[in-house]
């Protein structure tokens, strides 16, 4: 007879059909736990608001998951009566530029920042906490995970830490005051002081914290002495045949192209290229995959080069694989701010696996940059360094040109999903 599973509660927001990044990191750790002794039990809302669809991840949710429902209120769904549109790109993380928000922008900005602390997830704690006490009791479970962002599940962690005997993992796949939008929710003193105070609270409440890259480790240790560990996010190996490479010198983002990560840098040095080398012309597309915001598609304009793009939109997460595979270059842009260094974008895991050269632009002494460097997956780029960035796109075009255009990662299977949950699962026996 086999021995029981540990039963680990796993509480998070984003679940398949959710599409877009927040939802593949747990959907594919609960993919492998079983693998190692581990009985995942899934908890998630039953009737979300998931600004991003992709039925073809509900064929990857493991049959071993226990999957548990419950009702969640979002004032998203009263928001979208107003403008349906716009609750949607908030809730998907792109905020408008300040300087060019409307007057709607900086209402639906307020409310979102000052009257839904954390965020607007927030009314799900007190029914989650019921529902999961009594749920924990009767099923003998030790150990529960709570994902964020939202991180108002973390303060569902909280509650139920307080009530039980649990040990409680708190993982962070973004920081929390210091992620990139925090600054453009328009926040009060009081709203900018309790997300501090609930912050500080969770960390110091936790029995261990996760996150996913050293620097926001190293930003966690000042709030809080429990133990952190970094769990990079990373690739699964997917069952996508290999493509036939683009015809043209495609340069391809694919994911939320946010307002803040507009780069002038690339722009200007395309545009320079397009004047520069006569061939570039006939050769040169930039394709994005994904929701863009439209101050991207406005630079694309300004700097003329709006005849080169191919703009396809959202698509399922195997077509991005696909596209990932096919694209000539890919570029991962991350905001240029000293609160972002820490951010590892979780596509640049399936970038490296795809065999072709990562263009990386993003701040100094980025966290992504040394995983790139190291992996030797690419060329990272800080803002200020333009002239360098048009010399690695010239020696990219020149072996395009003579069909020699490809990627020698090294290193990679450190961050395969399988070898990352080892990881995990040693944390979660110990």
């Amino acid at each position: 007879m086999e021995p029981e599973h540990k039963k680990v509660l796993i509480i998070t927001y984003y679940w398949p059909p959710a599409g877009g990044p927040g939802v593949q990191r747990w959907l594919k750790f609960v993919k492998y736990l079983p693998k190692y002794g581990i009985q995942p039990i899934v908890y998630i809302p039953d009737n979300p608001t998931y600004p991003i669809i992709d039925n073809d991840l509900l064929k990857e949710v493991s049959s071993s998951a226990v999957i548990l429902r419950n009702k969640i209120f979002e004032p998203y769904q009263l928001a979208s009566f107003f403008s349906k549109n716009k609750t949607k790109k908030i809730s998907s993380g792109i905020i408008p530029n300040t300087k060019k928000q409307s007057a709607l922008d900086k209402i639906f900005l307020w409310i979102r920042g000052n009257l839904f602390i954390p965020d607007a997830r927030v009314f799900w704690v007190k029914p989650s906490v019921s529902y999961l006490e009594k749920y924990i009791v009767e099923n003998n479970i030790d150990t529960i995970i709570t994902s964020g962002p939202p991180h108002s599940l973390h303060l569902i962690g909280l509650d139920l830490k307080k009530r039980l005997d649990v040990k409680w993992f708190a993982d962070f796949r973004d920081p929390w005051t210091t992620i990139g939008y925090h600054k453009s929710l328009r926040l009060s003193k009081y709203a900018a002081a309790k997300h501090k105070q609930l912050e500080k609270e969770v960390m110091q409440t936790a029995d261990e914290i996760i996150v996913t890259s050293k620097t926001t480790k190293t930003e966690f240790q000042a709030i809080t002495d429990k133990p952190i560990t970094v769990i990079t996010n990373g690739y699964d190996t997917a069952l996508i045949p290999a493509q036939q490479i683009d015809t043209k010198f495609t340069l391809a983002h694919i994911g939320s192209f946010l307002s803040e990560r507009n780069p002038q840098i690339l722009w200007t040095a395309l545009q320079e290229l397009l004047i520069e080398i006569p061939s570039f012309k006939a050769d040169l597309e930039i394709k994005l995959i994904g929701a863009i915001s439209q101050e991207v598609l406005t630079s694309i304009n300004e700097y003329a080069l709006d005849s080169y793009l191919n703009n396809l939109g959202y698509v399922s997460h195997s077509e991005a694989i696909a596209h990932q595979k096919k694209s000539q270059v890919l570029l991962l842009i991350e905001i240029d701010s000293e609160d972002t260094r820490s951010i590892i974008p979780g596509k640049l895991f399936e970038y490296m696996v795809s065999g072709r050269p990562i263009i990386a632009i993003g701040p100094k002494n980025s966290d992504f940059a040394e995983i790139i460097t190291e992996t030797n997956s690419g060329v990272f780029f800080d803002y200020a360094e333009k002239e360098k960035l048009k010399q690695v796109i010239i020696k990219y075009y020149n072996q395009y040109l003579v069909g020699e255009l490809k990627a020698n990662g090294v290193g990679l299977q450190q961050y395969s999903r399988e070898n990352l949950t080892k990881h995990l699962v040693q944390l979660l026996n110990k």
